[in-house]
């Protein structure tokens, strides 16, 4: 009674529309029921009309059919209940649906006429004041089974059609919308914009290369053309946004739909994965932008996590560079392996904060720990290995940014050489297990300070395992999107500014991995190694920076060229036009997983390496740039300068 009082008090606080629908709620499964009722009384009447050439006659309407409803009601309200027919969600009616009342109506109807054969067989009707069901035709149930399943079929398709075609519409005008794929996630996508409560889109149609599919229809809307007709089909009907509704299809299918949409003002979106969606972590209606990593990342990395696991639980690790795009990255990835303790060292305070109050939110079981260090201190980084001693050590920290590293050489010298020595020398003082550094395509060939530092830093370890019992790794991979200072955050900059978006040159190009993708192929590379190899990730096929900027304009909803303006400012020091990475080749050899390498090469004479490195270091607190990079240039007999522009 109470509930009852609370209910009704808090529906007349609401407005009309929200009483109705609160009203609704309260007592669904009494309306519910009702509603059946009344369905079963009218489809009896129906079948009473079919029986008697749809004629209204005393003799049944007074006589035989009062009698035949109240059995009727008795058995058809019991088989529907135990059948769970008034829990179903009307709005949401399916195929599904329409079965259970098919099954319900012939189960309820074949206990009727069992019932009424009963009854007949042992003359309990004709000696009753039922004897008026003596007359009753057979075909009256078997009309009524039929009536039942179309009168609620269609109760159920009228309550769906009411909210799909006739709720509120937000604001004065809908989105107009095309869908990319006319596939199970196209469809469904459909159904659910149909259901919104709230009308958003305007469909206008369907894209899809499937021959088959041209010119059918999927709920009343139109399959309009294929991909290549996109550009034509979005002018000619003004489109607004676009919904890549294909699961499975590969980054280069979604890059194809884009680039033939450049020039059209429009806002693309995209469904969630077949994953997520089968998990039922997301609905097909849960669509969002798309974005870069949608176009350039590749597939899944197939990882063996039992090597991985065993390389890392239980262990202590140590992490250089933690707070960065790579280091903090690397972290994530660590502790789902359940390592006894994560140290993480960064030079950095603001990023380190961050990342630990991440990790321990999102692990809290692993032991962390929160260094501020200089892995140029010696003194620091000893006392960090003989208080910790770690026994994996992934080596992030680094000095990446090229033009900064041809202004400020020195840095480059200390950070990316002195540090990594220094780290690598501790390592193997305190008996480490394993070394791993992350290094970079810009060390093949280097034509940059940055790329010869890494070089140098690559040469030291390569000699340093081959007396220490660490095994030192070098890991190799290219640009990674979304990392701090790379292309991707800063032409979302310049967009959001309004332009215009800078590039270096109109055949610039790079590679380009997720960083989630290269932190698990550094892990997986680091099971791999024995120790002073030189291992590459494949980075697969180059992108041009000046397709990319466009890419990036059109996700936006601008067109390239008109909006947004692409300004070419010439290339900077120490840039090549194309890096140099790849695992095919005549210094390459294959591993055991598919995108991973090792580069075979002759390692450089230990002392004539020390001495250099010596030379190199002391110049490094000089300001004179030119001795800086004589110095490079001895150790890496392959850079070629400073400010050379190289195309391979």
């Amino acid at each position: 009674m109470a509930d009852a009082e609370n209910a009704s008090a808090e529906i007349a606080q609401l407005g009309d529309d929200g009483r109705a629908a609160a009203f609704m709620l309260a007592f669904r499964k009494p309306l519910i029921v009702l509603a059946h009722a009344l369905a079963f009384t009218f489809s009896l009447m129906l079948a009473f009309l079919v029986v008697n050439y749809m004629q209204f006659r005393r003799t049944w309407l007074f006589g035989q059919y009062p009698l035949v409803l109240a059995l009727v009601l008795c058995v058809k309200l019991v088989v529907f209940g135990v059948m769970r027919q008034y829990r179903g969600w009307w709005r949401f009616v399916g195929i599904s649906d329409l079965f259970g009342i098919l099954r319900a109506s012939l189960i309820s109807t074949i206990g009727l006429l069992v019932l009424w054969f009963a009854l007949l067989s042992v003359d309990v009707i004709r000696q009753s004041r039922l004897q008026p069901l003596t007359e009753v035709s057979q075909g009256v149930f078997m009309a009524d089974m039929f009536g039942t399943i179309m009168l609620l079929a269609g109760l159920r398709m009228v309550v769906r059609l009411y909210y799909e075609e006739f709720r509120a519409v937000e604001g004065t005008r809908l989105k107009r919308f095309l869908i990319v794929g006319a596939g199970n996630a196209g469809e469904s996508l459909l159904r659910e914009i149909h259901r919104m409560s709230v009308a958003q889109y305007d469909v206008l149609g369907f894209i899809d290369d499937t021959p088959a599919k041209q010119g059918t229809h999927i709920h009343g809307i139109s399959v309009l053309g294929r991909v290549d007709d996109l550009a034509d089909i979005c002018r000619d009907r003004n489109v607004d946004e676009i919904a890549i509704a294909m699961p499975s299809a590969t980054h280069q299918q979604l890059r194809r739909v884009i680039q033939v949409c450049e020039g059209a003002k429009i806002r693309f979106r995209t469904v969630p994965g077949l994953t997520d969606i089968a998990s039922g972590k997301f609905r097909v209606s849960q669509i969002r932008a798309v974005d870069i990593n949608d176009l350039l990342g590749r597939e899944a990395v197939q990882l063996d996590l039992e090597s991985i696991e065993a390389y890392l639980r239980d262990k202590t690790v140590l992490v250089t560079g933690a707070g960065g795009s790579i280091g903090s990255e690397m972290c994530q990835q660590i502790c789902q392996f359940g390592p006894q303790q994560l140290l993480l060292v960064e030079q950095a305070e603001n990023p380190l904060f961050y990342i630990e109050r991440e990790l321990r939110r999102a692990h809290p079981a692993v032991l962390l720990e929160t260094i501020i260090a200089d892995i140029t201190d010696e003194v620091r980084v000893d006392q960090i290995f003989a208080s910790y001693r770690p026994q994996i050590v992934i080596h992030a920290a680094a000095h990446k940014h090229v033009p900064l590293m041809e202004l400020n050489p020195g840095e480059a010298v200390k950070n990316n050489i002195v540090g990594t020595k220094t780290v690598s020398d501790s390592a193997d003082r305190f008996g480490a297990e394993s070394f791993v550094m992350i290094s970079t395509d810009k060390a093949v060939n280097p034509t940059s300070i940055m790329g010869a530092s890494k070089r140098c830093a690559e040469m030291y370890i390569q000699a340093l395992d081959r007396t220490s019992r660490t095994d030192f790794i070098t890991v190799r991979f290219g640009n990674v999107l979304g990392s701090d200072g790379s292309v991707v955050p800063i032409f979302n900059k310049q967009i959001a500014s309004g332009g215009p978006v800078t590039v270096t040159h109109p055949e610039m190009q790079r590679y380009f991995m997720t960083i989630p993708e290269a932190s698990q192929l550094v892990l997986q590379a680091a099971t791999m190694g024995k120790g002073g190899e030189i291992l590459v990730l494949d980075m697969g096929e180059p992108v041009r920076i000046v397709d990319l900027a466009k890419e990036l304009i059109t996700l936006s909803g601008f067109r390239p060229g008109e909006d947004i303006e692409i300004v070419f400012t010439g290339c900077r020091p120490g840039e090549k036009l194309f890096e140099e990475l790849s695992i095919e080749g005549e210094d390459m050899q294959r591993t055991r997983h598919p995108k991973i390498g090792i580069w075979t090469n002759i390692p450089m004479d230990r002392d004539v390496l020390h001495a250099g490195m010596a030379a190199l270091i002391e110049l490094a607190a000089t300001p004179d740039h030119e001795q800086i990079v004589a110095g490079l240039r001895r150790l890496v007999p392959e850079y070629r300068g400073p400010a050379a522009l190289v195309t391979p």
